[in-house]
């Protein structure tokens, strides 16, 4: 058993999932569709190709910095008139993903692939790319393990003593307790696209380190 852990960080991110027409909403997390679509963009998949290997993999977020929603306006030209369109993304935000896997020669292919990507990586939307470092590396792990003992992704100026992080993972096993979410990518093909449902489960961390002092490089 291990994990994959990527540091998912940029001014702006969007994450949709229910989307539609002249509104594009996003999540407050990344989704797992939007993750398996960055990564089937590093191998130079079609938008048609079967993702079902990827859709295997257990998926998981921490929060490390919440960020702010914020709306932008744009204006789309048509043949015959032009509409003004809502679009929803998520600024200054920072978050830990790890994907699990039985099988470790899995998780070196996507590492290697995030790493010498075929096509152009972005996070929901082609104007957001990614900030770096993307790949943090491969730990010998559970997911949950991972994502509760990894060092905080938070800049210091942001950091406090005790910081309560959120973890949203896939969990099969609580079906009474769990979330069902519609984000499971079974077809990105553009004229079809379909999406099936995975359980997931929110839970709380602390993380705890030592304060940031504003201070220190003064004294």
């Amino acid at each position: 058993m291990a994990t994959l852990l990527l540091r998912i960080a940029a001014p702006l991110q969007s994450w949709g999932i229910s989307s539609k027409f002249e509104i594009r909403e996003t999540m407050k997390e990344p989704t797992k569709s939007g993750i398996i679509g960055m990564i089937a963009a590093a191998f130079g998949r079609s938008r048609t190709e079967s993702e079902e290997d990827l859709i295997q993999l257990k998926f998981g977020v921490r929060v490390d910095k919440e960020g702010e929603i914020i709306k932008d306006f744009q204006m789309v030209h048509g043949e015959k008139n032009s509409y003004v369109t809502q679009r929803y993304y998520l600024s200054d935000a920072i978050f830990l993903v790890g994907l699990e896997c039985n099988d470790m020669q899995v998780l070196y292919k996507i590492e290697y692939a995030l790493k010498h990507p075929k096509f152009p990586l972005f996070l929901g939307r082609r104007s957001c790319p990614p900030t770096f470092p993307l790949v943090l590396g491969i730990e010998n792990k559970d997911l949950l393990n991972a994502l509760e003992e990894y060092e905080s992704l938070a800049p210091e100026w942001h950091k406090k003593k005790h910081d309560i992080c959120r973890i949203i993972y896939d969990d099969g096993q609580k079906e009474d307790k769990a979330s069902r979410i519609q984000d499971v990518p079974l077809s990105f093909s553009p004229l079809h696209r379909q999406y099936g449902y995975r359980l997931a489960s929110e839970k709380q961390i602390l993380l705890s380190y030592e304060e940031h002092d504003p201070m220190q490089e003064l004294r």
